[in-house]
């Protein structure tokens, strides 16, 4: 869901280690990666809250409203967001287990000094 939502691919894998399942999603040559694990002994039921989010920039218009079309396709469903700012220039998604996904149609800019 996450590699065809996203343009991910599978980045490595493990199972069973010390009891947990793993796989890293994400793009050759990123210096980030999603991991998602599983604990064979000790299963967590996800408990997301609607600020539990993964925010991407996507500036190119056409780029953005392609990603967004490839996120439902993917089985993501689009939301209202629970901060109104990101319907503003953004769309947000839900994964089954509730986790959210922004794609926000703008450049990332951050002013270390604030």
């Amino acid at each position: 869901m996450y590699c065809r939502g996203l343009g991910l691919r599978i980045l490595g894998s493990f199972e069973n280690h010390e009891g947990f399942d793993g796989v890293m999603l994400g793009k050759s040559g990123s210096r980030y990666h999603f991991e998602f694990t599983y604990c064979r002994t000790h299963p967590v039921t996800p408990s997301p809250t609607p600020e539990d989010l993964v925010v991407l920039y996507i500036p190119a218009e056409a780029e953005w409203k392609t990603r967004c079309a490839i996120m439902l396709v993917a089985g993501f469903i689009q939301v209202a967001s629970y901060n109104p700012y990101w319907d503003i220039r953004g769309r947000t998604y839900k994964d089954p287990d509730g986790y959210r996904v922004v794609l926000q149609h703008a450049e990332w800019s951050f002013d270390e000094r604030s």
